[in-house]
């Protein structure tokens, strides 16, 4: 058997329109004891439906990296469809390929299984035991930052007779039941001891499910033709250890039952690395980023109703020089004693300027933040300052509870919060802050004021390339609901506008005489 590869699919699946999934799983793929389809070498399977996974070499217990992730219903039967193949040549066309067995389930047998494993015999084969396929799942965090690392090692195992070794790296996140669940491999180097392996982009998702104290194990193999890899050691990390970046504390002895052996360095390159065009704060020299087009589109119209101009600006979910901290209410200036900003441009320049010094770093907790502004809102209850908080966000948010208990906290005070999603992302997070439809509430608390706006950035973009317009629509959305949610707590607390002053000839400054 060369290569053995698996497809998967979902059958008679029709779900009720507007149904919206309870979540979306992450399904992982492993084979046991596949047919032996080849004269001269093992099977190369490979497996597919809804995706094909990717073809692995000369085994017949494959464990595929390649993910399936599905939105999961609770509430209907979703039938899915799971074949193996052993792949002989390069032609997609897999009647050209032989066939190792297929199987039938429904993704509620999959997450009802003990531990979200489902162990089934592969069938389909008449007469034959085609071996066993295994199906774990797991529920998917928000968790949408990707990392970029790079690895080498020094003074590995020699494993080949007359040369060295072709070192592999094989990445695993751990799962609650104490199993490891394939995430990555790296490239082969060969004939080396002290291999430089390329730097490689991953999903922090994949790694560990955004837990970033979740265990990874990685294992270091020497390559062989025949598939028969040899053990050269493992080590174990998690994604907080990988993110402290190229330093002595990043150095693992790769360990196995004949000794240790060192991982020199470890260096994660970037993370969220607003470098990068992939990256929404990506600094185009020709074009805004979404980040700094809503901060000025909505910025620009709600400064006029400030006296002074001077706003403060606070990022959060970075770390910060010298020490590399984690924090998630910084000054976007760098000036703790004063974070505050002259005008729109003041802030814009803020927020370029902290892109070169801090590195973006998750967890995204908001809860800090709105607390930050909720003291200012706190002092000054008599009517005098109202207060907005404008935050733009790719909607990922670690800390839902704890900033629903800021919002229903800061619904007693004079302040409104206005939230505009950027990216691609689902926002069902900010939807459930914005509280149109159903009030917020925490710990059986309900917000005394619905003072939370959300709009989705990209439902503002005109395609035929007028920023113009299409943010004018968005400042006058996003800022549709602070007068009402002012007069509601001026309302609320019996304050009644000051009497407009009487002009008076008196009044005017002396004219120079004549």
């Amino acid at each position: 058997m060369d290569k053995v590869e698996a497809t998967a699919t979902v059958r008679d699946f029709d779900p009720i329109s507007g149904s919206i999934p309870a979540t979306k799983v992450e399904i992982t793929v492993s084979c046991r004891n596949l047919l032996d389809r080849d004269t001269f070498s093992k099977s190369d399977p490979c497996k597919f439906s809804f995706g094909r996974t990717e073809v692995i070499d000369n085994t017949l217990n494959p464990d595929f990296v390649r993910k399936y992730i599905l939105d999961y219903f609770f509430e209907e039967k979703q039938n899915l469809r799971f074949d193996v193949y052993d792949i002989d040549s390069k032609s997609p066309d897999l009647a050209k390929h032989d066939f190792l067995g297929q199987v039938f389930c429904t993704l509620g047998e999959i997450v009802g299984s003990p531990a979200s494993r489902l162990e089934k015999p592969l069938g389909g084969i008449p007469g034959k035991k085609c071996g066993t396929i295994i199906l774990s799942a797991e529920e998917l965090g928000n968790c949408r930052d990707y990392a970029t690392m790079q690895f080498c090692a020094n003074k590995l195992d020699k494993k080949d007779f007359f040369g060295k070794s072709d070192p592999f790296m094989v990445f695993y996140r751990s799962n609650e039941d104490g199993t490891f669940t394939i995430c990555h491999k790296t490239e082969v180097v060969k004939n080396t001891l002290n291999p430089v392996w390329e730097p490689f982009s991953i999903p922090v998702r994949a790694l560990c499910n955004g837990d970033y104290d979740r265990t990874i194990k990685v294992e270091v193999y020497d390559w062989d033709r025949d598939g028969s890899h040899d053990f050269i050691g493992e080590f174990t990390t998690s994604f907080k250890e990988l993110c402290r970046g190229q330093n002595q504390l990043n150095v693992y002895e790769v360990i196995n039952l004949l000794g240790p052996f060192f991982l020199s360095q470890v260096s994660l390159l970037s993370f969220r690395n607003p470098s990068q065009s992939t990256s929404l704060h990506y600094m185009n020299p020709y074009q805004m980023n979404a980040y700094a087009m809503a901060l000025k589109a909505v910025g620009e119209i709600i400064q006029d109703y400030d006296s002074d101009k001077m706003f403060p600006a606070l990022g959060f979910g970075a770390k910060l020089p010298p020490d590399w901290r984690v924090s998630h209410e910084f000054p976007l200036n760098g000036n703790v004693d004063n974070p505050y900003c002259n005008g729109m441009e003041g802030i814009l320049e803020a927020y370029h300027q902290s892109l070169k010094t801090v590195q973006l770093y998750g967890p995204t907790n908001f809860a800090p933040v709105v607390n930050h502004v909720a003291r200012y809102a706190a002092a000054v209850q008599d009517g005098s300052q109202y207060f907005v908080l404008l935050i733009i966000t790719d909607g990922v948010i670690s800390d839902m509870a704890q900033t629903k208990e800021a919002i229903v906290n800061a619904a007693k005070l004079p302040m409104s919060i206005i939230i505009v999603g950027v990216g691609q992302a689902e926002f069902d997070a900010m939807v459930e802050l914005d509280g149109d439809d159903v009030r917020i509430s925490s710990r059986g608390k309900v917000a005394e004021r619905d003072i939370v706006q959300f709009v989705p950035f990209r439902d503002y973009m005109d395609r035929t390339g007028n920023h113009v317009l299409s943010m004018a629509r968005l400042a006058k959305d996003v800022l549709a609901e602070i007068p009402d949610q002012l007069i509601s707590y001026m309302k609320s607390r019996a304050i009644k506008p000051n009497p407009v002053p009487v002009y008076s000839p008196s009044d005017e400054p002396p004219t120079n005489p004549v």
